[in-house]
């Protein structure tokens, strides 16, 4: 009886010797998780970081694009702008050298 207990106390020295061992070993492995967690939220942090700074950069942006199509507008408003006034212009012009004339043509019959 006392052999049996000898053997099963060696048995269960075994078993926690081969326990410590893995247990040793799962301590490194849980210290490299918690390392790698708190790398994970520092890395959220900045990608929140990041999206909040494009989230405002997107609204400058479209800030900016309303400004340049404003830009493209204007010279398009100008170039109708003169054409308006070249054209009243030869219209004026015409106009008054057909008054100038029949007055002239009146001039000469009467």
């Amino acid at each position: 009886m006392e052999e049996e207990y000898l053997q099963r106390l060696t048995r269960a020295e075994e078993r926690l010797k081969s326990n410590t061992y893995r247990l040793e070993r799962l301590e490194s492995v849980i210290q490299e998780i918690h390392a790698m967690s708190e790398t994970m939220i520092r890395l959220v942090e900045e990608i929140r970081h990041t999206n909040d700074t494009v989230a405002g950069m997107d609204g400058k942006i479209d800030r900016l694009d309303t400004r340049v199509d404003e830009l493209e507008r204007l010279p398009a408003k100008d170039m109708r702008h003169y054409k308006n006034t070249a054209v009243t212009t030869v219209i004026s012009t015409l106009t008054g050298a057909l008054a100038t004339g029949l007055a002239f043509v009146a001039v000469q019959y009467l």
